[in-house]
């Protein structure tokens, strides 16, 4: 047996599985290449050779950049097996959803360079928020295993991370510009400062542009984005920073019911108009304005603005031994606005603890009336953390240990703004012209902070044994959050008595920690063939929201506000046994795996309400399993395929309160889990002989579920996305001039997914559409 042709793959595996984010990055850029660059080595670029203990896809650059500009991380990442993202438009500006083996996106953890991006209080991702496409050079998701170093509280379900692309070494300023169905705008420029201190340093900074149109219904986005990033290289070791910051602001996509579905048509959105608009107010009578239906699309909008700061530092210790400290910074401030009315006499009055205080909104000099206002869920979130890292080697063995710290202060609020005579709010942003009671404070229909502290330390071992053929790996993390919930009296009340618990200050405490072990195996049958095993522990602490009045697990009892019903974590046990071929042209990695949950958290938000519910749907069992295959080019020929196959079901009935607040017993025992397809395809065929390439996408989505009882289908669907390019010669100061075509849906295929899963039908499901065709032209050059 030839003891290199173990050594070397192994190597690999230990600096993917164990090295830090920036490394990864670098690693990547060695190994993708770009259509402006050597070709389409790769092929497709769907499927890396792996050499890790767990079920594990990854998207290089070779892929994302012969995507639309304007697409989020979730469409990057399509057509890995095991995943079911979707977008609410084309672009994927607008933003999305996402499962993976039936977890939800707020069951998964989200790394951007290293920085976990989920929200520290619901765990809900925002893909469009984070990152340009051209910049990213790598997408990595784990199936159902959680990485035994990563920052999450609540990955149940496994994680994604994303990686930048490093400042070029070579001087450079790329421009690109976007034209495209429905007014798409794009303006996209990249300056790279090549090596400078002694050739030790390099930058790069971007700043792009976005805009367009709903594909139905009035409004749009426009998003404005900033990419930078410096690396320092030194003889013990480098500095790789990044700061990542985004600004938008955009009309939201009607979401209807069912039932509007079939009585409007595929085209139902908010309303164009503002009829019947503000009514004359008139002193002595009341004047109960209802707004339009649907509600008016000025009134249902997106703001929100964001920063992702990360250093990253490693340092060379001895031979042997190095270190990381790796410090972030996260800021968010926005949420979403919607059509609301308000009544002059449903203002909190602190006193009383009830919504009886009486102001005059209109001018008319009474209280008697019910205005249209401009509605909001406004979250401010600062969140610093740290993490520290040591790795020793000793000989082809590798140990890893460390700390993680973060604390994330998180301010929830539901402030109110007039509109002006149009219906348009005076301030979407809401920071000005905001409602306040008659004591002038102001109008809050929540108003929550949350400070959660979380810490977590952990241990990885990697071992090799037999000439390096068998690899083992065991990890050992503690995660533990406290979380601080305050909810300051606020209006959520509406007309509810004196028992409702949002009208009065009341703060609970909850540290919530767990063990979590990890154990894999990987053994090379052939230096080709290799299979693993892999069993994890994952957990997601109780999000935030859970601890509010609207959730039913605070009430107030003899005048004091007591949490009656204590939410449980979530755990899940992983288990993966897979097989890989990894030759010349053909690499395959296949894996069966099963997931047993304890206490799962059915999340449920609705964009009409603009209010969460946590429910524990108790035990539910999932099993399946996964494939996926690639080529490199023959030809120019090449190709990649995977294929799903899903179960979860849910190993209880569930308690129930409905909405007239009796208990029932739903029969959800056996049931399918909601929004998790039973099985799904995906082929991506490409063809690239040299200085041009064409690329189709095909991808189906079987059969899944809107509601834990199961009395609401999803129908199957097939979407067909196809993308070319051609690279021109270099033109004088021109270089690489490239132009590139991205059409999505080809066919036009309708379809729904629900915007969030719900309880039964009855309890309203609502629906974001899929967008028919649409296409996106792009010229890229380089100076």
């Amino acid at each position: 047996m030839d003891k290199k042709a173990y050594l070397r793959p192994l190597t690999l595996a230990v600096l993917a599985a164990l090295a830090s984010q920036a490394a990864l990055a670098e690693e990547t850029q060695l190994q993708t290449v770009t259509i402006t660059g050597a070709g389409d080595k790769l092929g497709v670029g769907l499927l890396q050779q792996q050499e890790g203990a767990r079920a594990r896809s990854d998207v290089s650059k070779a892929a994302l950049e012969k995507q639309s500009p304007t697409s989020n991380i979730y469409q990057g990442i399509n057509m890995l097996p095991g995943v079911n993202a979707s977008s609410q438009d084309n672009t994927g500006m607008f933003g999305g959803a996402l499962t993976i083996r039936g977890f939800n996106s707020d069951q998964i953890g989200v790394t951007i360079n290293g920085v976990p991006v989920n929200d520290s209080g619901s765990y809900n991702v925002y893909p469009q928020e984070f990152v340009d496409l051209e910049n990213l050079c790598q997408g990595s998701v784990t199936q159902g295993s959680s990485d035994t170093d990563a920052p999450h509280m609540g990955a149940s379900g496994g994680n994604m991370s994303f990686v930048t692309c490093d400042p070029e070494k070579e001087r450079r300023v790329r421009f690109a510009q976007s034209l495209g169905s429905n007014s798409l705008q794009r303006t996209y420029i990249r300056g790279d400062t090549g090596l400078f201190a002694d050739g030790k340093a390099r930058a790069f900074a971007s700043y792009s542009h976005s805009e367009t149109d709903k594909w139905k219904g009035a409004g749009g986005m426009k998003r404005d984005h900033v990419d930078t990033g410096i690396r320092y290289d030194f003889s013990g070791g480098y500095i790789n920073a990044s700061l990542l910051y985004n600004r938008q602001i955009g009309n939201a996509f009607g979401t209807p019911t069912l039932q509007q579905l079939q009585q409007t048509g595929y085209g139902y959105d908010y309303s164009t108009s503002f009829a019947p608009g503000h009514l004359t107010p008139k002193n002595g009578t009341a004047q109960k304005e209802t707004g339009p239906t649907p509600a008016y699309y000025q009134l249902q909008q997106n703001p929100f603005e964001n920063v992702i700061a990360k250093v990253d530092a490693v340092l060379k210790l001895g031979p042997d031994t190095r270190v990381k400290i790796q410090p972030y910074f996260w800021y968010g401030y926005g949420g979403a606005t919607s059509q609301q009315t308000q009544s002059e006499s449903a203002f909190l009055n602190k006193s009383t603890h009830t919504d009886t205080a009486a102001k005059d909104l209109n001018g008319d000099g009474d209280t008697l009336d019910t205005i249209v206002v401009n509605g909001s869920s406004i979250t401010r979130t600062r969140r610093p953390g740290i993490t520290v890292t040591m790795e020793q080697s000793l000989g082809n063995h590798l140990l890893q240990a460390g700390v993680w710290y973060e604390r994330a202060q998180h301010v929830q609020t539901g402030p109110e703004s007039l509109t002006n005579a149009d219906g348009s709010p005076q301030d979407p942003w809401m920071q000005s012209n905001l409602v306040t009671r008659p004591d002038g404070s102001q109008y809050q229909y929540r108003d929550w902070e949350t400070v959660s502290t979380a810490t977590q330390l952990f241990a990885i071992g990697t071992f090799n044994f037999l000439d390096d053929r068998l690899g083992i790996n065991a990890g050992l993390r503690t995660p533990q959050i406290k979380r601080e919930f305050t909810n300051h009296a606020n209006d959520g009340c509406g007309a509810s008595s004196k028992t409702c618990a949002a009208a009065y200050d009341y703060t609970i405490n909850k540290t919530y920690r767990e063990t979590l072990p990890s154990f894999g195996m990987r053994y090379f049958l052939t230096p080709k063939q290799q299979v693993f095993f892999n069993i994890t522990k994952n957990y997601r602490a109780v999000p935030n929201y859970a601890y509010s009045s609207s959730n039913g697990n605070v009430q107030v009892i003899n005048g004091q506000v007591v949490m009656t019903n204590d939410v449980v974590p979530e755990t899940s046990v992983n288990t993966d046994l897979g097989y890989r071929w990894q030759g010349d042209i053909l690499t395959l990695s296949g894996s069966l795996f099963n997931v047993d949950f304890s206490n799962r958290q059915a999340n449920s938000y609705d964009p009409v309400t603009l209010k969460s519910v946590n429910i524990n749907a108790g035990g539910v069992h999932t099993w399946g399993g996964e494939i996926e295959l690639g080529t490199v080019p023959v030809k120019g020929w090449s190709a990649y395929a995977s294929f799903t196959s899903n179960h979860s079901e849910i190993q209880n009935n569930l308690n129930w309160k409905d909405a007239s607040g009796n208990n029932t017993l739903l029969q959800t025992q056996g049931n399918d889990f909601p929004m998790t397809p039973r099985w799904m395809a995906a082929l991506s065929l490409q063809y690239s002989p040299g200085a041009w390439y064409v690329r189709t996408d095909v991808k189906h989505t079987g059969k899944q579920f809107a509601t834990l009882v199961n009395d609401e289908v999803v129908p199957e669907y097939t979407t067909v996305d196809l993308d070319a390019g051609y690279r021109f010669g270099n033109m004088g100061m021109l270089k690489n001039p490239t132009l590139k075509l991205n059409l999505s849906n080809m066919f036009s295929t309708s379809y729904r997914i629900p915007s969030s899963y719900k309880v039964n039908a009855a309890d309203t499901v609502r629906y974001n559409l899929g967008a028919p065709r649409s296409v996106a032209v792009t010229m890229q050059v380089d100076l």
